[in-house]
């Protein structure tokens, strides 16, 4: 009989964000979106920033990601993330706000200013804000 559910883990250098038995995965990998059945053949992969789907005993929710590397294996896959946020557990104020300071930042080019920086700064308040719609 196939197994009907797989081990997902999602930690970041400072906590574990999420370890679950779940159904579904989608994750944004560097090439385009990853998507993991249980018994995915093994796998690795960089991650970018972007939104991974769970889907956990008929609900979905999501996590906001800021690049990483994903891994299957063993029925079991592991996101190791830069910095990752359930989608319940993300202040919208704060990340208006840093969308806010990152778009003002881009607009004042500055001679000092690091755009790459900034935009990715951009980016992660944007999927953040994604992830708490």
């Amino acid at each position: 009989m196939a197994e009907t559910t797989q081990r997902l883990e999602i930690v970041t250098p400072e906590k574990k964000v999420f370890s679950g038995d779940v159904r579904f995965v989608v994750a944004p990998g560097e090439l385009g979106q990853l998507g993991f059945l249980p018994n995915h053949a093994p796998l690795m992969s960089g991650l970018k920033i972007g939104l991974v789907k769970v889907e956990q005993e008929g609900k979905t929710f999501k996590v906001a990601v800021s690049g990483g590397f994903v891994e299957v294996a063993r029925n079991k896959v592991t996101i190791l993330a830069d910095s990752a946020e359930r989608e319940d557990q993300i202040n919208r104020e704060r990340a208006e706000q840093a969308k806010e300071r990152a778009e003002k930042r881009l607009s004042e080019k500055q001679s000092d200013l690091d755009i790459k920086r900034a935009e990715m700064a951009l980016q992660r308040a944007l999927n953040r804000l994604k992830a708490a719609q």
